[in-house]
């Protein structure tokens, strides 16, 4: 039996899909009446894969709908629009031919995209409560900074009002989130370990947790590649090879240079504005005869 490779192009309201075995497209309604006539739809067929990009909200149901049904590949937007414009195609959308579903759909079966396991209805719980904690932080800092230029009575105890139900709702969601952490075995004691490092608390370990599950069960090497830590080696057009490991990035996240020394003079030697003179002064001086 022949397996099929299915590309679902996600929208706010639409289901746009391309079978690309026999050419068929469909749309449907991105909804639960949607996705009962999308099944329908397959129906018996064998499915390989069905790939998708993420879109934010728009694919949470479609793929906790069909994440225990089908063997679901979901890829990274940047990653189809490369693979789509080394295909030839410009056009973004094409309600009528599915364009983007088709660029899906041969995306997988050109490389043979395998589906991964899909995640728990507790991480999915944790990434929307991570989500609605890191907007309230936002609102809270746009409150805070807004609060220093009022001077009116009223507009400053309207912002402290506000301030006071973020900070309690930011508590909540706090609590809520140590307790579904708290209820697994697996999850509570990386959050313990991760807690036992100096600069990580319970509210960063929680961040980690939700935005890196996998956290635990990969190699140092392999969680340092998923993160962009690891060296990168460039070759610039000067033709010298040059070795960047990407950690700059990982200064802005310790809490202090202090904690590790080793850092602390990687970044007063790798970053720093001296160095980069000196070694445009050694570049520019002339050869000797």
């Amino acid at each position: 039996m022949t397996e099929h490779t299915i590309g679902v192009d996600i929208s706010k309201f639409h289901l746009d899909v391309f079978r690309l075995e026999d050419g068929a497209a469909q749309r449907f309604e991105n909804s639960a009446a949607g996705f009962r006539a999308l099944v329908k739809w397959l129906g018996g067929s064998q499915v390989a894969r069905i790939v998708f990009e993420s879109t934010g909200p728009y694919h949470k149901a479609f793929e906790a709908a069909f994440a225990d049904r089908y063997p679901l590949v979901k890829v990274n937007p940047l990653q189809a629009r490369r693979f789509a414009q080394a295909y030839g195609t410009r056009a973004k959308t094409d309600a009528v031919d599915a364009v983007d579903a088709r660029m899906l759909a041969r995306l997988g079966a050109a490389f043979d995209l395998e589906h991964l396991s899909p995640s728990s209805l507790e991480a999915r719980v944790l990434r929307d409560l991570h989500v609605a904690r890191a907007g309230l932080i936002k609102d809270r800092t746009r409150l805070r900074n807004r609060a220093q230029t009022q001077d009116l009575t009223i507009l400053k105890r309207q912002t402290k009002a506000r301030l006071v139900q973020f900070e309690r709702q930011i508590v909540e969601l706090d609590a809520e989130i140590a307790t579904m952490i708290a209820a697994q075995e697996s999850t509570a004691r990386i959050r313990e370990i991760l807690c036992s490092m100096p600069g990580i608390g319970a509210t960063t370990a929680a961040a980690m947790l939700t935005l890196l599950p996998e956290i635990g069960t990969l190699e140092r090497k392999q969680v340092a590649s998923l993160t962009g830590l690891a060296p990168v080696t460039r070759n610039p057009a000067n033709g010298r090879d040059s070795h960047s490991s990407q950690a700059d990035a990982s200064l802005c996240a310790m809490p202090s240079n202090a904690i590790c020394p080793r850092w602390q003079q990687y970044g007063s030697t790798r970053i720093s504005k001296p160095s980069t003179v000196i070694c445009a002064q050694q570049e520019n001086q002339p050869r000797s005869q």
